[in-house]
C-alpha cells in the first residue's frame, strides 16, 4: 500500500497544536500516573496485596489496561484475601449439589444473605456432623463463602466491561476475564457457574455486534463455548447453534474472515453429530460450495472468501487422514468438482481480469488437480500456469520473490508482457 504519511489503515493523521495550558495539564496527568504506578509497584514489592492495593490497581488499569503486571497484582489481591480459601480436594458443585441458581444470582441477594448469616451465631446444638463429615456450621460457612465469592467475581467481570468497550482488542483484559471465569468454575456451584458462563457467551455476541471481525472476541467465544460444552459445567454440544451464528454473521458481512474460519472448524463435528450419511454430506458440500461461489461472484478481491473456498477444495484433495466433508467421494467425483470450479473461476476473468486472487486460485487449483490425479501438468496446463504467473507478477510486484520461487520450483519460464 502506498505511503499514507503516517496514516493508520489509510486514515490520515491530523497534527494538533497544544496550548501551554494543555501541555501543563498533560504533564500533570503523567505525573499522577507515574505516582500511582510507583505506589502499586512498591506495595507489590513488599507482597502487600491488601484491599487498598486492590483499589489502586482499579485506578491504574482504568488509565492503562495494557499494563499486564498490574493485572497480575490484582489477581494476587483476590487470592490473598478478598476471595475465600478453597477447601482442598473438593469442588463447590460437589460440596453443595442442592444449591439453586436463584439463591445466589444477584448481588443484592448475596449481600443480604451474607449480612444476615453473621448476625446470630448458630446454636451449639446445630453443630452436628452430617454424613459427609462436615458440621452444619461448616456447611453454612461454605455457602456464605460461595455467596461472597460470587459477588466479588461478578463485580470483577463488570469492572472489565467498560475497559473492553474502550479497548476491545486488548489481550490482557480478555485474559483476565478468562481467569475470573476459571475461578467461577472452581468456587461456585455448577448451576450458578453455568449461568455466568452463558452470560459471557452473550457478551461475546454483543462485542461482535460492535466489531464483527474482532478476532480476539472470536477466539474468546470459541473458548467460552468449549467450557459450556464441558462436563465441568454439565454441558452439551453447541455446535448447531454456533454454526448458525456463523451463518448469521456471514450474512451480515461476507468479508468476515473469522466467521468463515470458525465455520470451517465446526463443520466436521456438525456432520458427525448429525450422523450425516453420504448423500447428506454431498448435499451439504454442494450447498456450501454454492454459497461461497455466489459470494466470490460479488467480491472476487475478498481474501476471506477465497480462504473458505480453498478449505472446500482441500476437502477434495487432502482427504486421507484428515476430517473431511465428503469421505465417500470417488476419485472421479473429486476430479469433476475440481475441474468445474476451475472452469467457473476462469469465467470470472472475463469481468475481473485485474483480480489477483483469481489468478492465485487458478494456479493453486490446477496444481491440486495434478496432485489428485498423481501426474504432472500437461501442455495446456503449463501454458495456463505460465500465463497466470505472468499476471501475478504484474499485479503484485511486491511479492516478486514468491513468484520467482514458484517459477523455479515448477520449471516455468515466464515472460511478462509489457
Amino acid at each position: 500500500m502506498a505511503d499514507q504519511g503516517g496514516s493508520n489503515h489509510g486514515i490520515a493523521r491530523t497534527s494538533r497544536t497544544r496550548t501551554e495550558e494543555q501541555r501543563q495539564k498533560d504533564l500533570e496527568r503523567i505525573k499522577d500516573y507515574r505516582a500511582l504506578e510507583d505506589q502499586v509497584r512498591a506495595h507489590a514489592a513488599k507482597s502487600d496485596y491488601s484491599p487498598d492495593v486492590f483499589a489502586l490497581t482499579s485506578k491504574l488499569l482504568r488509565l492503562n489496561p495494557e499494563y499486564y503486571t498490574v493485572w497480575n497484582v490484582r489477581r494476587r489481591c483476590l487470592i490473598s484475601g478478598l476471595l475465600s480459601k478453597p477447601s482442598p480436594g473438593s469442588s463447590p458443585s460437589k460440596a453443595l449439589p442442592t444449591s439453586s441458581p436463584t439463591a445466589t444470582t444477584t448481588t443484592s441477594s448475596a449481600v443480604s444473605s451474607s449480612s444476615l448469616s453473621t448476625e446470630t451465631p448458630p446454636a451449639l446444638e446445630s453443630q452436628t456432623t452430617g454424613k459427609s463429615g462436615t458440621t452444619a456450621e461448616e456447611g453454612q460457612q461454605k455457602q456464605q463463602d460461595q455467596q461472597n465469592d460470587q459477588q466479588i467475581l461478578q463485580k470483577e467481570l463488570h469492572f472489565t466491561i467498560p475497559l473492553l468497550l474502550e479497548s476491545p482488542k486488548c489481550y490482557w483484559i480478555w485474559s483476565y476475564r478468562l481467569w475470573i471465569l476459571k475461578q467461577v468454575i472452581e468456587r461456585l456451584p455448577v448451576p450458578v457457574a453455568r449461568k455466568i458462563w452463558e452470560e459471557e457467551l452473550g457478551l461475546t455476541s454483543k462485542m461482535l455486534l460492535r466489531d464483527q471481525r474482532n478476532f480476539h472476541a472470536w477466539g474468546y467465544r470459541r473458548h467460552v463455548v468449549e467450557q459450556l460444552e464441558s462436563p465441568e459445567l454439565e454441558g452439551k454440544s453447541l455446535v448447531e447453534s454456533e454454526f448458525e451464528f456463523t451463518t448469521k454473521k456471514i450474512e451480515q458481512n461476507l468479508s468476515n474472515f473469522s466467521a468463515w474460519h470458525s465455520r470451517s472448524k465446526l463443520i466436521p463435528r456438525l456432520l458427525d453429530e448429525r450422523n450425516a450419511d453420504d448423500e447428506a454430506r454431498k448435499a451439504f458440500f454442494e450447498e456450501e460450495l454454492g454459497k461461497i461461489g455466489e459470494a466470490i461472484n460479488v467480491g472476487p478481491d475478498d481474501q476471506s472468501l477465497w480462504y473458505y473456498h480453498q478449505f472446500l477444495m482441500l476437502n477434495l484433495v487432502n482427504f486421507v487422514g484428515h476430517p473431511t466433508i465428503t469421505p465417500a467421494f470417488t476419485q472421479e467425483e473429486r476430479v469433476t468438482y475440481l475441474r468445474r470450479e476451475i472452469e467457473g473461476i476462469q469465467e470470472l476473468l472475463e469481468d475481473y481480469d485485474d483480480a489477483k486472487l483469481i489468478y492465485e486460485a487458478l494456479f493453486d487449483y490446477t496444481l491440486y488437480l495434478c496432485q489428485l490425479q498423481e501426474r504432472k501438468p500437461n501442455e495446456q496446463e503449463v501454458k495456463d500456469l505460465k500465463g497466470w504467473l505472468g499476471s501475478l507478477k504484474k499485479l503484485d510486484p511486491m511479492r516478486s520473490g514468491r513468484w520467482a520461487d514458484l517459477e523455479r520450483d515448477l520449471g516455468l519460464r515466464v515472460t511478462m508482457e509489457v
